[in-house]
């Protein structure tokens, strides 16, 4: 059950609402983390120009939900992991290849450029740094503007996570893919 109350546009005062109706206008997020983020309204624009602008870049859309996937599984993050999970069919990822991340698995993919993001995802969390070695494959695979964002991408995604977590923000009974134990 969330522990943030869902304003109603009723609840909300004219910032927040002209936020949600240009969220809704545009296509945006506007629900899960989002019923946190806006009871700061220039937080949830500032978000959503931080997610356009690390979106904004030649990594491929199944590399950037690889990486979103699997800060969602490292996190735990019912909601999110929901909701990527749509969005990562969506740009072409595979079920088993979203299920593999599910459950913590090799990534079943010849792409190595898919591979080394998901690689590069799972060393920040786990280890909050990337060695050296793996710098050094990021530094051959990838431009310097791509890995900022993909670096981008887990930092401002983990935010989303947290979000979802601490104000136990959990997806509705219909989602069709829930994250394993």
């Amino acid at each position: 059950m969330t522990r943030i109350a869902i304003l109603t546009p009723d609840d909300m005062n004219d910032e927040q609402r002209a936020v949600i109706d240009a969220s809704k206008a545009n296509g945006k997020p506007h629900g899960g983390p989002f019923w946190a983020y806006i009871r700061n309204p220039k937080l949830m624009q500032t978000l959503h120009s931080m997610a356009d602008c690390i979106a904004d870049s030649t990594l491929s859309g199944r590399e950037q939900q690889i990486a979103t996937l699997t800060v969602a599984r490292f996190w735990n993050a019912n909601y999110p992991w929901a909701a990527q999970s749509r969005n990562g069919l969506k740009v072409g990822l595979k079920q088993e290849e979203i299920d593999a991340i599910n459950a913590r698995g090799a990534l079943p993919t010849a792409s190595k450029r898919e591979l080394l993001g998901h690689k590069i995802a799972n060393e920040l969390l786990a280890d909050k740094r990337l060695s050296d070695a793996t710098y050094a494959a990021a530094e051959a695979a990838f431009s310097t503007e791509e890995l900022v964002a993909l670096v981008a991408r887990v930092g401002s995604f983990s935010m989303t996570c947290c979000t979802a977590n601490a104000f136990d923000i959990t997806p509705p009974d219909d989602v069709p893919d829930r994250l394993k134990p």
